[in-house]
């Protein structure tokens, strides 16, 4: 396997950093990963092991104000400067691979941010596969809640409103504690700003699903604490992609890349890849 790391500048302009993993012949496919919440593109290891000896190139980078990329932690000005980062290192994907099949790979936040792009771009990718997807606004947030969120967004848009649970995760201890004890995991709570855009893209998608219609795979645990299973479905259900495909993993918690049953979950994007590369 062959690895570069590198920083890349965002429209802002950040330094934005990246990590490549190929394997050591010419690659079948190109991974563009895109990252959740308050984690890093260095925490897909299970994803990276699984892939890239099976002849894909894994490319992931960083979020602004995410692991080694520079920028406010949990915050940005607006959804967009997430979105034109994405962009910016798509292009410079394809400049590497210009004749190889890429496949968007998006975990939770990571997945409202590659579905937000899949709006505008769908046509540069093969594929698309959405992990956990934050799709919907949660249940438990009140339209009381979403108003004084945007309030603060405009008044003291670095305030912090909220921080995810690390126990819900995984099931696995070693994955809770590995994350609790990672230096490049965001701890704090994230901003107002930051949740008022995430919201503002959700609901986007929540209008324009149906735009969407390339081949899409859809994989989430069903006692996903954290990001609802059924919003999921419910995207599922809008697309208008005709080769779609939704999983969901009993009793699997958020991260199914990290959950004892990972190698199942792999497996199973493998062979829908296949399948797709084969026609």
């Amino acid at each position: 396997m062959k690895y570069q790391e590198d920083f890349f500048k965002s429209n802002k302009p950040l330094r934005i950093y990246y990590q490549g993993w190929l394997p050591e012949t010419e690659p079948k496919a190109v991974f563009m990963l895109i990252h959740g919440l308050a984690e890093h593109s260095g925490r897909y290891s299970n994803v990276v092991n699984r892939l890239v000896p099976s002849g894909y190139a894994v490319y992931g980078h960083d979020h602004i104000g995410h692991g080694k990329s520079e920028g406010r932690r949990l915050y940005v000005e607006r959804f967009e400067d997430l979105t034109d980062t994405l962009h910016t290192f798509y292009e410079k994907i394809k400049t590497w691979h210009p004749d190889k099949p890429i496949f968007l790979l998006g975990h939770s936040m990571g997945g409202l941010i590659g579905t937000v792009y899949l709006l505008d771009f769908q046509s540069d990718f093969s594929g698309a596969i959405l992990s956990g997807p934050s799709v919907k606004v949660p249940d438990h947030i009140s339209p009381a809640t979403i108003i004084v969120g945007k309030i603060l967004s405009k008044l003291l848009p670095e305030f912090g409103l909220m921080q995810l649970e690390s126990s819900s995760i995984s099931r696995d201890p070693a994955v809770v504690q590995a994350y609790i004890h990672d230096p490049l995991v965001c701890t704090g709570k994230m901003s107002a700003r930051l949740a008022a855009e995430l919201l503002k893209a959700t609901h986007r998608v929540t209008i324009e699903a149906s735009k969407i219609s390339l081949p899409i795979l859809i994989v989430h645990g069903g006692a996903d604490k954290l990001v609802d299973p059924d919003g999921s479905q419910t995207f599922y259900e809008k697309l208008k992609s005709t080769d779609k495909t939704i999983r969901i993993y009993d009793r699997l918690y958020h991260e199914v890349f990290n959950e004892p049953e990972h190698e199942q979950v792999l497996k199973d994007i493998a062979v829908w890849i296949e399948e797709r590369l084969k026609r």
